[in-house]
């Protein structure tokens, strides 16, 4: 169909839809909200909220539910569960009851948690009882007006290019939205809560790597998502303030302008607070607690650190403290986009490193690999989108055992006198300077898509002409190694600097992805300034 006639359908729905959908006056919105069905991208099923094909609600999620539970309905008949979780967004709650209705009207047992949860929580639980899948209602570090749909294998894995293709294979053949099985009732649901939360809490735990006693101060930010409990948790022996104005759930994110640690003004608040009280560290978890951002106490005031940054602190804290259990098959995952910092560190300390596309379900993946053949061992996993892994008892980025390791790797250093500044200064003295930087650029719409489309082209047709010093042109399109073909360019340097371009899988946004090594920061970012300022000029 075409978006008009999507959209004449979608006027025969319920009220609150027809009249929402009436009082649109610009054709562009209605073009937007039907020129496509939401479909699964690096975090799953992800959108504005609202009515139309191309938004999240009632219908799309119904759609969504029905395909899939036919899918796994495929895959296995007997013994068909499935257990649901929502953070703190507008509508997430109704959205899980909405997916566990459907779920129930087709024959699964379905586990819905009874209070707001993180991501890593979802992951856990799904393998902790056996269930079939897991489906975790979350638009993760987005602006307030998106919602998401995030489903996890047996083994808490997000889906991956096979079992999420299958799945929207499914969905598409749904039509007809009078044929989903909404169901508002409670019967043969099971409710879960704490009982469960405590056995993850009890594997974060395990994790732990240094309980000396320190006068490290701390404080912390939930960003009024999920953290606030599990966080808390893991730090109780320490010295931690948490943001009052940011401690409690709110779906409209009141306090920031966005909900996401990557964002320089997302711990405004919290640094603010931390000058008060003169803390030496500021820690930040996005709404569904998969991502941490820091800040740490430095002598001109709170320096925000990136992902790259922490990731190769944890890596080496990480290492050091594991030092002597490391072996043969000990191994480092990150993603193509993640600085090669980290990856050094654990070179050096004899780690096999294995990289993986952009999604921490890549990952996870990996993990499950792992445990299927034995032959590697996890010990850390990460993104530079500030997504960290210790631990096996989660197939996603787990932002609670990520804070617990960095305020225990800051209390470390503490102990000897150090900040988290001058340990990343030590690592640069080692290692060689690194400058990494993420520019995104939104570009909404159909038009937008289609911008971003005609950019990918461009880059594909005169990327290596553009700059003189490109030794190679990789594009995963085409499959590299036992990578799945994804729509990424890398440009690699004569001196291994990079650069990435890609299309965001959750956002109207295309990526650009610097990573500049030098032994001279000033040199880096001079080379740096040169490249991007080629690249903006193209793109904007």
């Amino acid at each position: 169909m075409t978006y008009k006639e999507k959209y004449q359908q979608w006027l025969t729905f319920d009220k609150d839809t027809r009249n929402e959908l009436l009082a649109i006056t610009d054709e562009k919105e209605i073009e937007d909200r039907f020129y496509k069905e939401l479909a699964f991208g690096t975090g799953g099923l992800r959108g504005i909220m609202g009515a139309g094909s191309n938004r999240m609600n009632r219908y799309t999620v119904g759609k969504a539910t029905y395909g899939l539970a036919n899918y796994l309905k495929s895959k296995e008949s007997k013994n068909l569960s499935v257990v649901l979780a929502y953070d703190s967004r507008n509508n997430s709650a109704f959205f899980a009851k909405t997916a566990a209705g459907i779920f129930v009207s087709c024959g699964f047992a379905v586990y819905l948690f009874d209070a707001l949860v993180p991501v890593p929580v979802l992951s856990f639980a799904t393998k902790y009882l056996s269930c079939t899948a897991g489906v975790m209602i979350t638009a993760s570090h987005n602006p307030k007006e998106y919602n998401g749909y995030k489903v996890y294998d047996s083994k808490g894995c997000q889906f991956c290019n096979e079992d999420a293709q299958n799945a929207i294979g499914y969905i598409n053949r749904i039509t007809d939205f009078s044929e989903i099985p909404f169901s508002d009732s409670d019967e043969n649901i099971t409710y879960i809560g704490r009982d469960v939360l405590s056995a993850f809490l009890d594997e974060v735990k395990k994790q732990s790597l240094y309980e000396e006693k320190s006068d490290l101060k701390i404080v912390y930010t939930p960003l009024h998502g999920t953290g606030n409990i599990p966080v808390r948790a893991v730090l109780e022996n320490m010295d931690v303030t948490v943001v009052k104005d940011q401690e409690m759930p709110d779906g409209n994110f009141s306090t920031v302008r966005s909900p996401n640690p990557e964002e320089k003004d997302a711990l405004n608040i919290a640094i603010e607070k931390a000058k008060t009280i003169d803390a030496d560290l500021v820690l930040g978890t996005d709404p569904d607690c998969d991502r941490v951002g820091i800040a740490v106490k430095g002598k001109d005031g709170y320096v925000l650190f990136t992902g790259n940054q922490t990731g190769a602190l944890l890596v080496n804290f990480v290492l050091t403290m594991k030092k002597e259990s490391l072996n043969e098959k000990s191994t480092l995952i990150k993603t193509i986009v993640t600085s090669e910092l980290g990856a050094n560190i654990g070179r050096v300390f004899g780690l096999n490193i294995e990289e993986t596309l952009t999604g921490f379900k890549y990952i996870g993946d990996k993990i499950n690999q792992f445990e299927a053949t034995g032959n590697r061992e996890f010990v850390i996993g990460y993104e530079e989108s500030y997504g960290y892994l210790v631990g096996t008892h989660a197939r996603d980025k787990d932002a609670v055992v990520s804070s617990m390791l960095i305020c225990q790797m800051a209390a470390w250093y503490k102990n000897q006198g150090k900040t988290l500044i001058d340990g990343l200064e030590d690592l640069y003295s080692q290692y060689g300077y690194f400058l990494d930087h993420l520019d995104s650029f939104v570009l909404k719409g159909k038009d937008g898509a289609e911008r971003i489309a005609q950019l990918m082209v461009y880059f594909r047709e005169n990327g290596k002409k553009m700059f003189s010093s490109v030794k190679e042109v990789v594009d995963y399109s085409c499959g590299v190694g036992d990578l799945p073909k994804e729509n990424v360019l890398r440009f690699i340097f004569l001196d291994s600097s990079w650069l990435a371009v890609r299309p965001s899988g959750t956002e109207p946004k295309i990526k650009v992805y610097y990573s500049i090594q030098d032994p001279s920061k000033e040199k880096a970012q001079q080379r740096f300034d040169e490249i991007k300022a080629k690249i903006d000029s193209i793109i904007k």
